[in-house]
C-alpha cells in the first residue's frame, strides 16, 4: 500500500493567523476562557515554545505565557476550510478516510497521478491548501497508516517524511514506544520501568507476555512494535462512540453533587445520539471523572441500554477511586461494531476527544 497521512499545522490558530495576518509571530491559543474552566484545543508554534500545548488548561497556559493571545473557537469557519482541504484530498483519490476536521488518511496505491508518486501527490497537496485555504499542512508517506501517521509529525510544520518498504523495520525499530498510538504517559513509564524504551525494545516481548500485561492491546503492540498494520483506509469511517461532558466553573465538591449532574449530562448526551444518521447498536456504557488534581478515571460496563441508573453506578465506581472534588464529569457510549472490531487505535480516541 501507498498511505499518505496529511495533519494541518496548528488548524485552529492557522485559520485565525490566515483571517488576521496580525496576529502572526505572536503567541496564539485557541480555547476556552480561563475563569470558566476552559482548554486549549490549539496554539501556535510560538505559543509552544514557550510551554503551552493542547489540552492543557487555560489558567494554566496564560501563567506560562502572559502574553498569551487567546480566542474563542469558530467552527464554522473551521468546517469551511477542511471542507476545501477534504475537497483537494479528493481531486487526487476517492479513498480518504477523514480522521478530523485537520487530517486525515489517502490511499493512493495505484494511482497513475504524478507518475504513481506518492510523494509528488503529497507536495502537490501540500502546495494547493497553501495556495487555496491559506494555511499549511504536513504529511507523511509510508506502507501503511500507523507509518504515515507518525511519518507526518516528522518534518512539522510544513513538511513531509517518507518511510520507504525497505527502510520500515529499522525505522520502528528506534521508535520512542510513546510514538505508538494507544500508548500514553502511562503505558509509556510503565514500559520504561521495565527497560523498554523504544520499539526494538518491545520486540523482545514474547506476544504472550504483551497480552498477559495488556490484555487485547498487547497483540496491537505486538503487531506495530514490528511495523506492521494491516488496516485499511476507509472512506465511511464508522462512528466507534459517542459522547458528552462537561467542565465545571467550580468544582463538585462530593459524589452527590456529581450525581445532581448527571440528567444534564445526559439530557444532551441523547439529543446528540438522536442526530445519528442511522440507529446504532450500543455495547458499552462509560462515565468519565476528572478530579481536580487533574488526575482522571474512566468506569464503563457492557450495556445496550444505558439509562441513569447504569451510569449512575458507573459514576459510583469512578469516583470511588480518588473520593476528591471533581472538576469534569462525562458520559458516553461505544457502539456494537467497534467492539466487534476489536477497538484499538486511534479512532477508540473519539470516545471524550476534545474536538
Amino acid at each position: 500500500m501507498k498511505i499518505i497521512h496529511c495533519d494541518c499545522d496548528c488548524f485552529y490558530a492557522a485559520v485565525e493567523m490566515r483571517d488576521n495576518p496580525s496576529l502572526r509571530g505572536k503567541p496564539l491559543a485557541v480555547g476556552g476562557r480561563a475563569e470558566e474552566r476552559g482548554v486549549i484545543a490549539t496554539c501556535n508554534y510560538e505559543a509552544r515554545a514557550l510551554g503551552v500545548r493542547s489540552a492543557m488548561s487555560t489558567a494554566r497556559a496564560l501563567r506560562l505565557c502572559p502574553q498569551l493571545i487567546l480566542l474563542p473557537p469558530d467552527f464554522r469557519r473551521y468546517r469551511e476550510a477542511s471542507q476545501q482541504i477534504l475537497a483537494i484530498y479528493r481531486d487526487i483519490t476517492e479513498r480518504v478516510e477523514p480522521l478530523s476536521l485537520d487530517e486525515a488518511y489517502l490511499d493512493v496505491s495505484g494511482l497513475d497521478y504524478c507518475q504513481g508518486s506518492a510523494t509528488l501527490m503529497a507536495q502537490e497537496i501540500r502546495a494547493r491548501i497553501r495556495a487555496e485555504v491559506g494555511i499549511t499542512a504536513s504529511a507523511g508517506i509510508a506502507p501503511n497508516k500507523f507509518l504515515a501517521k507518525v511519518a507526518s509529525d516528522w518534518n512539522k510544520p510544513d513538511g513531509q517524511f517518507v518511510v520507504r518498504p525497505q527502510d520500515v523495520d529499522a525505522f520502528v525499530a528506534a521508535l520512542p514506544v510513546g510514538k505508538i498510538f494507544g500508548v500514553g504517559k502511562v503505558t509509556a513509564a510503565r514500559l520504561q520501568k521495565q527497560g523498554v524504551q523504544t520499539c526494538g525494545d518491545l520486540r523482545a516481548w514474547a506476544l504472550p507476555r504483551l497480552v498477559g500485561e495488556f490484555g487485547r492491546f498487547g497483540a496491537t503492540l505486538y503487531q506495530l512494535c514490528r511495523g506492521i498494520d494491516e488496516r485499511q483506509v476507509k472512506p465511511d469511517r464508522i462512528r466507534k462512540s459517542l459522547s458528552v461532558e462537561t467542565t465545571y466553573a467550580h468544582d463538585l465538591p462530593n459524589l452527590a453533587a456529581c450525581h445532581a449532574e448527571l440528567p444534564a449530562l445526559m439530557e444532551e448526551f441523547w439529543r446528540r445520539f438522536a442526530k445519528l444518521p442511522a440507529a446504532r447498536p450500543v455495547h458499552n456504557a462509560v462515565v468519565k471523572v476528572k478530579f481536580a488534581n487533574f488526575e482522571q478515571t474512566t468506569a464503563e460496563c457492557v450495556c445496550t441500554s444505558p439509562n441513569e441508573t447504569v451510569w449512575g453506578r458507573l459514576l459510583d465506581e469512578a469516583y470511588a477511586r480518588q473520593g476528591k472534588a471533581v472538576r469534569l464529569l462525562g458520559v458516553g457510549v461505544r457502539f456494537a461494531e467497534a467492539e466487534a472490531n476489536g477497538g484499538e487505535g486511534e479512532g477508540q480516541a473519539d470516545l471524550f476527544g476534545n474536538g
